[in-house]
């Protein structure tokens, strides 16, 4: 028996749990037995008393409840029987993970689904580098619960929708860790989700690198002198945002009865070329409010920040008007979400924190965070060696900005964590964030000679 973390729990079980349970109980400590064969929450329930739940993984290896104490006012006498029923559970393990209500194969995003010359080559890194290990150990549990409902995840996941499949993943372990049920009955949008506060839909899309017509891959403009660099923000990036904005939009999907009178959000990440999304973000907010901010220090040394009216987005022969929250239709769209730090390398550090390092893996993230001032003008460094604890949760570093003309406003709460972004009538932007709030960051894997192994 092993005292553990809520995160290494989370990593392993969150997806079993029902949002309606945060109201039921509350967990205060979580063990597991047998190398995570066997796992277990304690619990104080809203009347007072104390018990234990135990999980195991089925036989498609999710975990589920298998037994569960009796109910008890005093916490020590709820401790010692979860200790003896762990130890005798972990015991019958093989016997008492048989639900037996289990189809299907289990699900492997690992097992090779197309010839290796095909492979996405991150797909490659992230199945095969030492440096990856953790975030394989955090995606394998996690994939057990995954539903692939066009039957190609894997494949795309492998090959060329790498990038996509990697940003649907992450809005699955951040949707469950702010504690909404996703529908399974319901395809289309990606997700379709109810809790406490009431429903959410969700559409997952991405920025992806340019081609030409023969399919080539075609490099980003230069960005070597200041003005190729303001020419590329103000306006190429932008346009980059519209494209697959503009194609959701255009699927109607609040026309569908399922999604009619619920909020629903387009959710987007930039992968355009390598570490993009690092540096894209206000591009995001320009196009989608048609506004740019230029902060500007007043004599008494306090900060004001400018509003800058955009109409037009122009690059070659592309013009693209700005404000993508004052189109046509764009009122059934009520926020949309990003975020920079919703890549593999998140996946990496959440399982180094969850314990699934490796004694040689040493992961260093450096990056920009909010500054709380109000009179501060640019972000904070930080620089951060990744260790078993690291205080990182899923919504971290999310940004949602809420469309002023939204037919079906999204409640903030339902989404916590994450920075929240209205544009008030002047064209300021009102912000209500964490007050720790990442920007940008990167994380450098840096593997050493011992052989080390996966915890």
């Amino acid at each position: 028996m092993r005292q553990i973390s809520k995160l290494r729990f989370d990593a392993l079980a969150s997806y079993a749990r029902h949002p309606a349970a945060a109201a039921l109980a509350t967990e205060i400590a979580w063990f597991e037995w047998a190398e995570s064969g066997l796992i277990a929450t304690l619990q104080v329930d809203t009347d007072g008393e104390f018990s234990a739940v135990f999980l195991a993984p089925d036989l498609r290896e999710r975990y589920r409840w298998v037994d569960m104490t009796e109910f008890y006012t005093e916490p020590v006498k709820a401790v010692a029987q979860l200790a003896k029923m762990g130890g005798a559970l972990a015991d019958r393990i093989d016997e008492i993970r048989e639900q037996g209500d289990e189809s299907g194969e289990v699900v492997n995003f690992f097992a090779s689904a197309v010839p290796a010359e095909k492979l996405h080559p991150h797909f490659e890194r992230l199945a095969t580098h030492a440096g990856y290990l953790p975030a394989r150990a955090l995606i394998e549990p996690m994939m057990r619960w995954h539903e692939d409902a066009d039957g190609n995840f894997v494949e795309q996941f492998q090959t060329t929708g790498f990038d996509a499949r990697m940003w649907e993943l992450y809005l699955f372990a951040a949707i469950t860790e702010a504690g909404l049920a996703i529908s399974s009955e319901k395809r289309v949008p990606d997700f379709n989700l109810t809790g406490p506060l009431g429903d959410l839909c969700v559409e997952a899309t991405t920025i992806n690198p340019s081609k030409d017509h023969q399919g080539n891959a075609v490099e980003p403009p230069p960005r070597e002198t200041d003005e190729e660099k303001r020419l590329y923000v103000e306006h190429y990036l932008p346009i980059r945002y519209a494209g697959p904005l503009n194609a959701k939009l255009s699927k109607r999907y609040w026309e569908q009865p399922h999604v009619s009178g619920k909020p629903l959000v387009f959710a987007i990440q930039d992968f355009h070329e390598t570490l993009s999304m690092t540096w894209t973000r206000s591009a995001l907010s320009t196009y989608l409010y048609a506004n740019r901010h230029e902060p500007i220090r007043r004599d008494d040394g306090t900060l004001d920040i400018r509003v800058i009216p955009v109409s037009m987005h122009k690059w070659g022969t592309k013009n693209v008007p700005s404000g993508f929250f004052s189109l046509p239709d764009t009122e059934h769209v009520s926020a949309v979400l990003f975020n920079s730090s919703g890549t593999i390398a998140k996946f990496d550090r959440m399982g180094v924190a969850a314990g699934f390092g490796a004694e040689n893996v040493i992961l260093v993230r450096e990056g920009f965070a909010l500054d709380q001032d109000p009179d501060a003008s640019e972000p904070t460094p930080f620089v951060h060696v990744v260790s078993e604890g690291y205080p990182e949760s899923w919504m971290e570093g999310m940004d949602v900005y809420h469309n002023p003309n939204a037919l079906h406003p999204l409640d903030p709460d339902v989404l916590p964590r994450a920075a929240h972004h209205h544009v008030m009538p002047d064209g300021q932007i009102e912000s209500t964030s964490p007050y720790w709030h990442p920007l940008s960051s990167s994380t450098s894997i840096i593997v050493t000679g011992s052989s080390g192994g996966v915890k």
